[in-house]
């Protein structure tokens, strides 16, 4: 080995571990030149520590590779660092990209993530969730329907994405209403003669809002809404609805998914779109831009929507102060070749 390996080598910080290959408290105290108990506090996120302390031991946990226990962690604490996430159905896209998010989010956080599905009730799915200790819950999109009846357990912290405003909820929703209204005014500036709408399910609050959104935006343009064609979000019930919007001149689809078998229905009937029919949807899915034609869509930021709710809910947890009763993430405008 050459003396300059050597140097090189002695410029790396070496991770000291203990017989069991864990770096301890103690290892890292003493690279950062402080007390095990000024690491413990800043394992706890105590405010009783200087930020540039704070800097250093970070720094220190950081060359060593140091992870905190969790459940040691969970003895001084009183918490698990665990959240729940409420699901009915992961086979929606927006479901499995919430889901992704929401873990990502979790983990810049320090929390893990644990999943429960719910049935007809949410009440089974927190009582699983109680049994696993779980700090707090985010309860996604469907499954936030099924809260009323639900018997909530005493103390677990809860986040609702997709739900109306509570006085004793918090809920986090992207702009349903102000991207249906975008879309809409949208085709009615393409000069067509009337907007109709394919509608997600009757029971979803998204889809109840993106409906009032068109809507709306009709009346205050003076338009007549046509009667609202309904699917389940699925592009099988897309595809389902091109019979009955065989004719129409623009189509606001409340999710990517049902334009995309609306767009198909209305290929195999020799409609052309946007020469005859001028579609938008709503999520900007990763494949909207491979669509035939590339599909204009309103996009949901699903991952500001994730870092929001876990921002709200752990700072009920960690007592950082209440959390706002509600939170609405913009959505925005994406123009491609499906209406022009």
């Amino acid at each position: 080995m050459h003396d300059d390996d050597l140097s090189r080598g002695a410029d790396r910080p070496r991770r000291q571990r203990t017989a069991s290959g864990r770096v301890s408290m103690a290892m890292v105290a003493g690279r950062a030149g402080v007390s095990g108990q000024t690491v413990s506090r800043v394992v706890n996120d105590s405010p009783r520590v200087d930020p540039t302390t704070r800097e250093r031991v970070e720094r220190a946990m950081a060359e060593l590779g140091y992870r905190p226990h969790r459940a040691a962690r969970a003895l001084r604490t009183g918490r698990s660092q665990t959240i729940g996430l409420v699901v009915t159905t992961l086979a929606t896209v927006g479901n499995s990209r919430m889901l992704q998010a929401t873990a990502e989010a979790a983990a810049e956080r320090g929390y893990a993530l644990t999943l429960v599905t719910a049935g007809d009730s949410v009440a089974d799915a927190f009582d699983r969730l109680a049994e696993q200790e779980v700090d707090g819950a985010i309860v996604l999109n469907e499954a936030s329907a099924l809260l009323p009846a639900a018997q909530r357990p005493v103390g677990l912290r809860l986040v609702v994405i997709d739900a109306p405003p509570s006085a004793d909820l918090v809920v986090v929703h992207s702009d349903h209403v102000g991207g249906a209204a975008t879309a809409t005014a949208r085709l009615l500036a393409l000069g067509r003669d009337a907007v109709h709408h394919l509608a997600g399910p009757a029971d979803s609050f998204a889809a109840a809002e993106r409906e009032r959104g068109w809507r709306e935006t009709l009346v205050a343009a003076g338009v007549a809404p046509p009667a609202v064609v309904r699917g389940d979000w699925s592009a099988e019930s897309g595809y389902a609805a091109g019979e009955a919007l065989a004719t129409a001149s623009a189509v606001f689809c409340a999710n990517d998914q049902m334009a995309l078998g609306l767009l198909r229905a209305l290929a195999e009937r020799g409609r052309r779109v946007p020469e005859d029919v001028a579609v938008i949807g709503f999520d900007d899915v990763p494949d909207a831009a491979n669509y035939r034609p590339p599909l204009t869509t309103i996009r949901q930021d699903f991952s500001a929507l994730a870092h929001r709710a876990v921002e709200l809910l752990v700072t009920e947890i960690e007592g950082a102060g209440a959390a706002s009763a509600s939170a609405v993430v913009p959505t925005h405008l994406v123009e491609r070749s499906s209406a022009r």
